[in-house]
């Protein structure tokens, strides 16, 4: 396969300047989104852009020479990035997530194996694998769905089962009958299955991958409830997921400039008079207005809850003390469930706005069909679906969530005072 090589970039950015990086690069990515679509995964050239922009690195922290950008700002340059085209900023998401990884893993291992803060990771969170316990680490097998970005990522982060011979492994602490880690793989020692045909989010590379008896040392694995470096914000259990909602932000505020841009200059010939070319410009069709207005609303107030989640959630861990658990009910949920109302949103405010551009939304040259079929693709990821409501739901009512890890929850080992 393919990699991009990773590159040293000694120069230090703030996260200002990454972000306004990422809002240069947003018009090339528009103007490149066919040729990104076509090729079914990003160009070389293209993921080189996103890592001298410094996109990649947005997760480090100032100990590792990183801008220490917080979750809100991270967001923000996935959001930036997503203006420009879907896929790229989907696979940036996943690409800075390696800064993140960093802090789960023991700290002199994680600096020989990321060289570079600019260099980026792909991979499958769900535990679709098999890592059988051998000295000194582990050997990975399996095949992983939805591997984005994976076909030209540096390190690959896979979910897998743990067992010792041939039985489920338990967690030595009691917490876990059958253990599951995250095992970090050079990106070369993956093979790619070229089954990436898709509705949308079509140049995101999320084609399958496997793995064939690839030894994985015990320290690089890791789990996130077992962070390496002092507690703070960065290093909750639920830190992967936060920034993936930038990507919707991003799509439908295209989407509605877009469609915006086009009001203001349009004339709808067909509800004038003939006989006097004369006709109807959009801006004063009354339900263009009311339709964008509504749309401006679901946007804004959408987008306004998912940044107020995420600062509530930092306020409390700031300061290396605080952590999820010092949340509230209403507070710890809040994250999830705006970042799941950010991929509905999305996929309405784009399908109202198709409707206002009637037949012109079909057409495969107009931007507008991308929007659509990605708003539609990314809404069958796991945090835009039912499981993250039901979850939600059950936390407020204090019954038993579907999937914790959304919330952050970790299952703690047993005392003799719980028997």
């Amino acid at each position: 396969m393919t990699m991009t090589e990773p590159v040293r970039t000694d120069a230090p950015m703030t996260g200002a300047q990454i972000l306004a990086n990422a809002k240069a690069l947003a018009p090339i990515l528009r103007e490149r989104a066919a040729e990104i679509e076509k090729n079914r995964s990003l160009p070389e050239d293209i993921v080189r852009m996103l890592r001298d922009s410094g996109a990649f690195r947005i997760g480090f922290s100032r100990d590792w020479g990183g801008p220490e950008m917080t979750s809100m700002e991270q967001t923000e340059v996935i959001e930036a990035l997503s203006y420009g085209d879907a896929s790229a900023g989907w696979c940036a998401k996943l690409g800075s997530d390696i800064g993140l990884h960093a802090n789960f893993l023991d700290q002199d291992e994680a600096r020989r194996m990321f060289t570079s803060i600019d260099m980026h990771s792909a991979g499958v969170l769900p535990v679709t694998g098999r890592a059988d316990r051998v000295p000194g680490g582990y050997r990975l097998n399996g095949r992983w769905s939805f591997g984005s970005g994976s076909t030209h990522a540096d390190w690959v982060a896979s979910g897998a089962m743990v067992f010792e011979n041939g039985e489920p492994y338990a967690s030595p602490d009691g917490s876990n009958p059958h253990e599951s880690r995250l095992f970090m793989v050079p990106g070369d020692q993956i093979e790619p299955v070229d089954n990436w045909y898709t509705l949308g989010l079509c140049g995101s590379g999320s084609s399958d991958y496997t793995i064939t008896d690839v030894f994985v040392p015990e320290n690089h694995s890791l789990t996130f409830d077992n962070p390496k470096v002092p507690n703070g914000p960065l290093v909750q259990p639920d830190v992967i997921q936060r920034s993936m909602c930038g990507v919707p932000l991003g799509v439908a505020r295209a989407a509605l400039d877009y469609v915006r841009d086009l009001t203001m200059e349009r004339v709808d010939m067909l509800k004038g008079s003939p006989w006097r070319m004369s006709g109807i410009a959009w801006k004063d069709n009354e339900h263009i207005q009311i339709t964008l207005a509504e749309c401006e609303a679901d946007y804004s107030t959408t987008r306004a809850g998912v940044y107020r989640a995420l600062e509530r959630q930092w306020e409390v861990t700031a300061d290396g003390i605080g952590t999820l658990d010092d949340l509230t009910p209403d507070e710890r949920v809040a994250p999830a469930l705006t970042g799941w109302q950010a991929f509905q949103m999305s996929k309405r405010v784009v399908q109202r706005l198709c409707d206002i551009l009637g037949t012109a939304a079909i057409r495969s040259g107009d931007p507008m069909n991308r929007w659509l079929r990605d708003s539609m693709t990314m809404a069958m990821h796991p945090t835009a679906r039912d499981r993250v409501t039901q979850t939600v739901g059950a936390h407020l009512v204090g019954a038993k969530p579907s999937m914790r890890f959304m919330l952050g929850i970790v299952d703690k080992p047993k005392t003799e005072s719980d028997e």
